[in-house]
């Protein structure tokens, strides 16, 4: 299963669909679906609402490995169920969607210009549930505020050592350094980000390939490089807060990348829509990212 799951990755079109909102991005993700902060009485039962609608997002008629390639799920996303059935086999027995897991903790507070990722001390224990849980591969984000290249520097060895210990599991890690797309020297920042990641690569082994989630560049073709790269299984894109149509646009100038949206692809949804309303908005949003992903 998991070398048909990386030709798939490897290979097909389509995009990926980032569904691990958690902890305080939740709240926000649910208003802009229409269910206000205080509608609910507990985290628990702020987080069953949020499975709710993450439910109803891959249960949807539109959401399909035809134009979906995989989905990266919340932890708790990971041990819930869809149809009766664990999410991550839901996903890929139901509708061939490869299932990804978020598994870094947070940020950590700005140092030099960047967030590193806040300590994973049950790291060991999570990559064996993933495995056990079905999952292919893992996420984990930094954030780039500044071209600080004692700070750039760090987040990418940072990401690159934990991708080691996903390797190491039997996963594929999705390597994501963010860069703040209000950046003021944004393009300096990519430029830094470009070189770290480069240097490090030269150390991972083509039939053992890490992915990479990185912020729509300012300058186009910026990471062509790792489009081609052999120890790099995909490229794939942030929406970073740009709106969809945005992020649609600066992917199509990237020909090879890939969208990994998340707010991008639940704009427009709304707990009051009909299924119908619902699927066809989610159609819309799933036909635009794909086309864009395809360019």
């Amino acid at each position: 299963m998991h070398q048909e799951q990386l030709r798939r990755v490897r290979e097909d079109e389509g995009f990926i669909a980032a569904l691990d909102q958690s902890g305080g991005s939740t709240p926000k993700a649910l208003g802009l679906y229409g269910i206000a902060d205080g509608s609910w009485s507990s985290e628990a039962e702020m987080f069953d609402m949020m499975h709710a609608m993450r439910s109803r997002i891959v249960r949807s008629s539109s959401f399909t490995g035809d134009r979906v390639l995989g989905a990266i799920l919340f932890e708790m996303t990971m041990d819930r169920e869809v149809d009766g059935l664990p999410t991550a086999t839901y996903l890929w027995e139901q509708k061939r969607v490869v299932p990804f897991l978020k598994i870094d903790k947070g940020l950590a507070d700005v140092s030099n210009g960047v967030q590193m990722m806040k300590p994973m001390p049950d790291l060991a224990s999570l990559l064996d549930r993933a495995v056990a849980g079905g999952i292919f591969g893992t996420k984990m984000r930094s954030v780039i505020a500044n071209a600080d290249r004692v700070g750039v520097s760090a987040v990418v060895s940072q990401q690159f050592e934990v991708a080691r210990q996903i390797l190491s599991a039997g996963l594929v890690p999705i390597i994501e350094p963010e860069v703040d797309i209000h950046a003021s020297d944004k393009a300096a920042a990519e430029e830094l980000l470009r070189e770290e990641i480069l240097t490090e690569l030269n150390d991972v082994d083509p039939a053992s390939p890490v992915m990479l989630k990185l912020t729509l560049p300012e300058v186009d073709g910026l990471y062509d490089v790792f489009v081609h790269h052999p120890s790099v299984a995909r490229v794939v894109a942030l929406s970073g807060g740009y709106s969809r149509d945005v992020a649609n646009e600066r992917l199509r100038r990237n020909r090879g990348v890939i969208a990994s949206f998340s707010r991008a692809l639940t704009e427009g949804l709304h707990a009051e829509q009909s299924d119908g309303e619902f699927d066809a908005m989610l159609d819309s949003s799933i036909g635009g990212i794909f086309q864009a992903s395809c360019s």
